[in-house]
């Protein structure tokens, strides 16, 4: 999934108003905010083969350190550490860990069987909704609809910057989103993985979008 984990994370504020969006966004994108930095250093591989399913052309090979379901569960375990040494809550380091782990719950869903439950000579799993193209987009699009939903039932706007700052990162994410399925497939590995870096832009407007966030 993409814009789904940004759903997941926006539905977040809800049960966790005191929580800043961008930690939440931090937590259900974290795998893939690691994952570009450890295909630069050939630790994790992908490959680029057209057609091998409906939505994306990359083979993900070998990622079992972000994507595995042990690794998610160490990273989500770290992260919200961090958070309660930052923050002293517990409820809301708890969620961040739990939304680590949710990445690969829904990664599950779209991904064909490529997700190791560990390092190692594990089973791979996934269910593969990548293989239907109008499957995709209707679960992503309820997942992300549902999320910027709960997303304003936590609070409102605190001022201008707030409403069209929000808004504008939903607008983002939907047209980099639109062009990921349309656009052509990425020159090579090197090259998703320079701009999967850029994904730390989201987390850091996510961020200022919440100063400008009244939560309640």
């Amino acid at each position: 999934m993409f814009i789904g984990h940004f759903g997941i994370g926006m539905a977040a504020k809800k049960v966790a108003p005191a929580v800043s969006l961008g930690w939440l966004f931090l937590a259900a994108q974290l795998v893939d905010l690691l994952w570009p930095t450890l295909l630069l250093l050939g630790i994790e591989n992908v490959r680029i083969a057209p057609g091998i399913t409906a939505v994306t052309p990359l083979d993900f090979y070998h990622y079992p350190y972000t994507h595995s379901l042990l690794g998610g569960i160490i990273l989500g375990g770290l992260l919200g550490l961090l958070y309660w040494r930052l923050k002293k809550e517990p409820r809301g380091a708890a969620i961040v860990a739990g939304l680590v782990v949710s990445h690969w719950i829904l990664d599950l869903i779209v991904h064909r069987p490529d997700l190791p439950l560990y390092p190692g000579h594990s089973p791979l799993l996934g269910l593969g909704l990548w293989n239907s193209f109008p499957g995709t987009l209707v679960a992503e699009g309820l997942v992300f609809a549902a999320g910027i939903w709960l997303f304003l039932q936590s609070g409102r706007p605190r001022d201008r910057a707030g409403r069209f700052g929000f808004w504008g990162l939903v607008a983002f994410l939907v047209v980099m989103y639109v062009l990921n399925l349309v656009g052509p497939p990425p020159p090579s590995a090197t090259a998703i993985a320079w701009v999967g870096h850029a994904q730390w832009l989201l987390v850091f407007w996510a961020f200022w979008v919440d100063r400008h966030w009244q939560a309640g």
